[in-house]
Order: C-alpha cells, then structure tokens, then sequence
C-alpha cells in the first residue's frame, strides 16, 4: 500500500510517524511551505517536514492545490506531481490547504481524513479547542473518506476518549495524535485486505469549531467562573489567555475553579499571598489563579510569580 501523506504540524506528523513504522510505501509527503518563527523570524520547516526528511521521504510544499486559484501555475505543478507519482491512497492530517475535488479524484482510494473531534460536531479547523472550551465531556478521532465539504465525508472508523478536568489543548492534543496515529493504520490495514464500510454523518448534531484567534484570549471576569475555567485550559498552549492590572498584560496559564461564591465585583483580587494564592471574583464563583507569566518573563506558579510582582488584595483584573 503506497501512501501519500497531506500534513504540517506535530499532529500530523504523529500520524505520519504511525504510518511509517507500520511499514507502509510513502513515496510522497505534502506540507505548508516554511513559515518563520521565534523571535528572530526564521523560517522554520513543518514538523511533518522535518520527520520526512529525517527518513528520505521526498517532499513538496505548495502554496496552493486550487487550480482556479491565486497560484494556478503552483497548483498545476502540484497536479502533475502527484498523477506522476505511484499512490492508492492519499492520507490527510490538519494539512492546512484545501484539497479541491481535482486533488481528492486523482489517488485511486481517495483521500482519507485524521479528524480530532466525533463528528459531525466540531467541524473545521480548532475541534480540540472548542470541545474544551464548551465543556464536552468527551471528545476522540474520527477517520472519514474526504469529500469537497468541511469535514462532511462518509465516517470509517470513530473512537472517543473522556475530556477529564486537567485536560489542556496541549494534553488532550497529544492524547489525540497517539490516537490518530493508531486508527489511521488500522484502516490503511484494513483497505489492503478490501472496501471498507462508510457510514454516512448524521444531519443532527452539526456545529463548527471556528479557529482561534488571538483576539479571543482576553479573561472577561464578568462570566462565571467555570466558563474561565475551560477558556483557560482550552487556549493552553496557544494563544494562551491573559487579563489586564492596570497597564500590565498578565498571561493565565492554569486556574482552579473555586465553588465559593462571593459578593465582591467581577475582577477584584480576593487574596494575593504564599498561603491562599491569587483569588479573583467572577461573575458567579472565583478563580485561584496557578500559573501566571508577566510580560518578558517565565511561566511561574502563583507563589512565585508574587515574588516579583506586586499583586494586591482589592486590586482589580479587567
């Protein structure tokens, strides 16, 4: 079984990794061009490009696959790269470009999707971050045959693991890949020895994980508790939420739902020291803050961090 692999950031490359050491023919990887990173802006090559190279596989990184497009002469050559090169089976991981239905006709198997949320909720391009953010209880992969649609393809293979309390983007992401990884090579064993069985999505159900922007981070202490509470470990580790003390930007990495309730105004520092930790008033209940990260500085626990800077009981976060 030859397969071509669609695919940029460590989740993909997770899968990629899987598929690999399965012992399955990878003649051709697709990843996002390179893209600068870090302080110093330097291009930096996709981790499913980095693996790829480490292991011989050829690779191509176009701009775009639309052949009515804004690079039409880009997305040709990508066309006759992959008509020209051996596959049964193109395999698609958070690649990042569309795959026109001129790309998703030309491997003989078509095109396979590694999807982190049980479909059909949380379509689109951030499932682990809003399953978390929305309080779902539970979350998993799902492997669906692509078609044109968003994330709208015939289901071949879905399996769910729980969202516990301590869950981050970041953990349950790992969690995830793993099990991607996994499932993917199931199904491409699986299609070596014959059809597969498709079951269509159900019309019920449907909702759509917009991407997150950086716009969103902010903390509104005016919402309950809980809802911050998820928000906080959703945007773990990206974009990362913050809160303002007057004209300081505070990052919150980690946060304890506290079920006491309390009369002061949304925002006010209930407490701010080595024995009780940084208190905050919502909107309904409070937060004791865990991690916090002052602009220029680390990640610190909150009986660190107020070693170096002067939070204050009655002061406010806005």
């Amino acid at each position: 079984m030859r397969v071509i692999f669609a695919g940029t950031p460590e989740f993909a490359a997770t899968a990629l990794q899987a598929i690999h050491a399965a012992g399955f023919e990878v003649p051709l990887v697709l990843t996002q061009p390179d893209r600068p990173a870090g302080r110093g802006m330097q291009l930096h090559a996709s981790a499913v490009k980095q693996f790829a190279l480490q292991h011989g596989i050829p690779v191509a990184q176009p701009q775009s696959l639309r052949l009515d497009g804004k690079y039409p002469d880009i997305a040709r050559e990508a066309h006759d790269l992959l008509n020209s090169t051996p596959h049964d089976v193109m395999v698609v991981a958070a690649y990042g470009l569309i795959l026109p239905t001129s790309v998703l006709d030309i491997p003989r198997l078509g095109c396979l999707n590694i999807h982190g949320s049980l479909l059909p909720r949380w379509r689109g391009a951030a499932p682990i971050h809003r399953a978390i953010e929305a309080g779902d209880t539970e979350t998993g992969i799902t492997i669906m045959q692509m078609e044109e649609g968003l994330d709208t393809g015939p289901m071949l293979l879905k399996q769910s693991i729980a969202i516990t309390d301590a869950d981050t983007t970041g953990i349950l992401h790992d969690k995830l890949a793993a099990m991607g990884g996994e499932m993917i090579v199931a199904i491409l064993q699986q299609l070596e020895n014959g059809a597969l069985t498709a079951t269509i999505q159900p019309e019920t159900g449907v909702n759509y994980a917009s991407k997150i922007s950086k716009e969103e981070a902010g903390l509104d202490f005016n919402l309950p508790a809980e809802v911050l509470a998820r928000k906080i470990l959703a945007f773990n580790p990206f974009p990362g939420t913050h809160a303002q003390h007057a004209e300081t930007t505070i990052k919150i990495w980690g946060a304890k739902l506290l079920e006491t309730t309390s009369n002061h105004k949304p925002g006010q520092i209930l407490s701010a020291n080595a024995e009780q930790g940084v208190i905050v008033a919502c909107g309904q209940g409070s937060l004791s803050l865990i991690e916090l990260q002052k602009p220029g500085g680390k990640r610190l626990l909150a009986t660190d961090f107020l070693q170096g800077f002067a939070l204050k009981e009655g002061h406010f976060f806005s």
